[in-house]
């Protein structure tokens, strides 16, 4: 989907810009555009070095762990659906855990997994539970304590202070998880998505 939107904006481009006589500065829009994401893509290349290194070390040393251990008491809250004991509940700590400290490839997997191991608590297969939906709020949200990949694509683009987003970077992300939670929380407790409701009203016609 995401590429026809891609080529969908291409498109549209080259049309408007053959219409008002702009197809030049269009082709050296992209042209130029290309050049910068070269430019861009090789100075990150040190500073996310720097970062994922220093994260490496924090997942290494146990600081992962420890962030992980921290959030469990509130994990069980969100999730009383999910045992304590249960492998997706290790694999979600660990997965928002990377996500705070900056290790988005680290989490990645680990959300993947989360979501494999939920799955084996689904009664209804193919439907999301509402483990599944608090999951993908959080993850989505995403709270960010180091924002590494946006300091380093600020410092790469030529800023004099990268790192000043880290506390609105912090504010912006728990006011999304906060809205992400209260939603999905409210939302669950509409009996139109029971599915349990679902089945026993078409059992009933």
């Amino acid at each position: 989907m995401l590429n026809y939107i891609w080529l969908a904006l291409v498109l549209i481009a080259v049309v408007l810009g053959g219409v008002n006589g702009k197809i030049e500065d269009v082709t050296k829009a992209a042209i130029d555009s290309a050049g910068n994401s070269v430019t861009i893509a090789i100075g990150l290349i040190g500073v996310m070095t720097l970062w994922l290194g220093i994260m490496r070390i924090a997942d290494d040393s146990g600081l992962m762990k420890l962030v992980a251990k921290g959030i469990a008491p509130v994990m069980r809250r969100l999730f009383p659906d999910v045992p304590a004991d249960h492998p997706a509940m290790g694999s979600m700590l660990m997965n928002i855990a990377a996500n705070m400290l900056g290790l988005s490839n680290a989490a990645t997997p680990l959300g993947l997994k989360a979501m494999e191991d939920l799955q084996k608590l689904n009664r209804h297969p193919g439907v999301a539970t509402n483990a599944m939906c608090v999951f993908l709020a959080i993850n989505t949200a995403g709270i960010q304590l180091i924002p590494a990949s946006m300091i380093g694509l600020m410092a790469s683009a030529g800023s004099t202070n990268p790192t000043a987003i880290i506390g609105t970077t912090f504010s912006a992300t728990v006011m999304a998880l906060v809205s992400g939670l209260t939603t999905v929380k409210i939302l669950e407790k509409l009996p139109v998505f029971s599915v349990e409701r679902t089945e026993r009203e078409r059992k009933s016609q």
